[in-house]
């Protein structure tokens, strides 16, 4: 996500720290345009950060949309970066201090009190005035229904998210006068700074709401709606920012993660006549958004259309359209409509089971595949809790799975069908988990559906179906599903033996990758330069599995 992170005019005037160890790796896209003259892969034309901090730089990003490195792109932008600097220790100090202001200097500073140059604090600037479009624009003019956009530092999802419903978009700076336009439905964007700053648009907006047509806003949108309603904003200490906040929904008490990058605020402990809190973080209780109780007015305090980031709440969109379209019922009650859980209604045994089978992580070295062991004696927690009795079937006495006191009863077998069956003869468990054992657990599984016993004793596979698992692990099958809905596979071929590999590397052209179904990852796995590795990484693949795929290598 750091291209559209730092191409987001959110970012304006701040240095973005990431914290992942490793930034860079795909490197950068190409500054290809989609079918409305937008970047396709970016959140506006440039870079809008004022400096980047990571810990470990990429020289050599590897993907096949990539155009140049991340280093290459922010230096034709001429925006500076810092590597190498711990980025988790900064955070710490952050966390202490709060929102701080900071340079990125070439040399060493003398140290200086007061510092000079003295840092000054981009909030104390119109930063919105210095990110939105200065004329209007529209996209897809014949479409409907009409969206007026009032671009305070807008990022091109929005527009996408509109664009691809079927909406006529019109995009106006942050202090034209709306109020005088012709809309079916107003939007207000994100942006950088302090919302108090936009008093233009916020008395714009206040002839809007005396007019009742539908609005929706989102980050700073949603603060401009709040103080245009009579809301009062005030600054965050640290800010809400990052792709993993959590947000609960007042109506359904729903929790979604969620995309921010915030530094101010809306005070909901004193909300203005008819207006209500919509939702609220989860982590800090600040609120996360307002609706209004009748009128068809609401906005949300993070990105639902965020890309890269979680958009599970990407149907608010829906929620603003419909509004518009058919309205008759309070874009509050439509809102809590389209996010309740309708759960399936079942009966008896097939609705709550009370004894579960877990194929544990097997017979794995110390150090290998923790993953498995951490998710499987997770779920076995998850299911005590529910006061679902757990049997576990693991090999390897060294893992948290098989600790006293998980698992209610635990066998020290090996994960093979014959004795998986003994235990569901003699234990008959209502279901059976067979995602928390990796490749090994897996791959019983699918060797005990083919034969029926799941069937035979009545027991309910949970969690990922066994075709799911298949057409993951199934390499030729998998490329297939990813072809059915449009995404961009290398060429490859599925083979059976060592001669059938070498012959669909010399058509595919070397260098090649092989890749071994249904057995764990490195067992035959790995790139082919000619027809000698290739023969000894197909020996080796296909002495553990049946099915070998060769893929044109995508590689540099």
């Amino acid at each position: 996500g750091y291209a559209e992170s730092l191409t987001d005019p959110s970012y304006h005037a701040q240095i973005l720290v990431l914290t992942y160890p490793l930034i860079g790796n795909y490197g950068v896209p190409s500054d290809e345009k989609d079918e409305n003259d937008m970047p396709r892969f970016f959140e506006s034309s440039k870079i809008w950060a004022a400096g980047l901090i990571i810990g470990e730089l990429c020289n050599s990003p590897s993907h096949w949309r990539q155009s140049r490195s991340l280093s290459q792109w922010m230096r034709e932008q001429n925006i500076p970066g810092i590597s190498d600097i711990d980025t988790r220790s900064l955070t710490k100090i952050i966390r202490e201090k709060g929102t701080i202001l900071g340079r990125i200097s070439k040399e060493l500073p003398i140290i200086a009190s007061p510092l000079s140059p003295p840092i000054k604090d981009p909030n104390s600037r119109n930063l919105v005035a210095e990110v939105s479009r200065t004329s209007v624009k529209t996209y897809n003019p014949t479409g409907k229904p009409r969206i007026c956009v009032v671009d305070c530092g807008l990022k091109y999802n929005q527009l996408r998210c509109f664009l691809k419903r079927g909406a006529r978009v019109d995009v106006v700076p942050w202090d034209h006068d709306f109020s005088k336009d012709e809309f079916d439905g107003l939007f207000l964007s994100n942006g950088p700074g302090d919302p108090s700053m936009c008093e233009t648009t916020i008395a714009y907006l206040r002839k809007v709401l005396a007019k009742e047509k539908p609005i929706f806003g989102i980050c700073l949108g949603h603060q401009i709606l709040s103080l245009a309603a009579g809301c009062r904003s005030y600054k965050l200490s640290y800010g809400n920012r990052g792709h993993n906040q959590p947000v609960t929904h007042h109506g359904t008490n729903r929790c979604y993660m969620t995309s921010q990058n915030h530094g101010f605020a809306i005070d909901a402990r004193e909300m203005p006549k008819n207006w209500e809190a919509l939702f609220t973080n989860t982590n800090d209780s600040s609120n996360e958004g307002i609706v209004h109780s009748s009128l068809p007015f609401f906005s949300v305090q993070f990105h639902p259309e965020h890309t890269a980031g979680p958009e599970d709440l990407e149907c608010l969109f829906d929620v603003f359209l419909e509004e518009i379209k058919n309205p008759g019922i309070s874009v509050k009650q439509r809102i809590t409509k389209a996010l309740v859980y309708d759960a399936p209604t079942t009966t008896g045994k097939e609705a709550r089971p009370k004894k579960i089978l877990i194929l544990g992580s097997g017979g794995l070295s110390i150090g290998q595949a923790g993953e498995f062991d951490y998710s499987g004696s997770q779920a076995i927690k998850a299911m005590k809790e529910e006061k679902i009795q757990t049997v576990l079937i693991n090999p390897n006495i060294a893992t948290v799975q098989t600790s006293k006191g998980m698992a209610d009863k635990v066998y020290f077998l090996p994960i093979i069908p014959e004795y998986v069956e003994q235990v569901i003869r003699y234990e008959r468990p209502d279901g059976v988990l067979l995602t928390f054992g990796g490749q090994t657990a897996l791959n019983c599984g699918v060797e005990l559906e083919k034969m029926g016993i799941f069937s035979l004793y009545g027991v309910k596979i949970l969690g990922t179906p066994i075709e799911s698992i298949v057409h993951t692990e199934d390499r030729k099958k998998f490329a297939e599903k990813i072809n059915e809905i449009g995404e961009k596979v290398a060429p490859s071929v599925a083979v059976n033996s060592i001669q059938e590999a070498l012959e669909a590397a010399t058509k595919l052209g070397y260098p090649v990758m092989a890749r071994a179904a249904f057995s764990l990852g490195g067992l035959g796995s790995g790139f082919a330069n000619n027809p000698e590795e290739l023969k000894v990484l197909a020996q080796q693949a296909l002495a553990h599995s049946n099915q070998l795929i060769i893929d044109k290598s995508l590689k540099g």
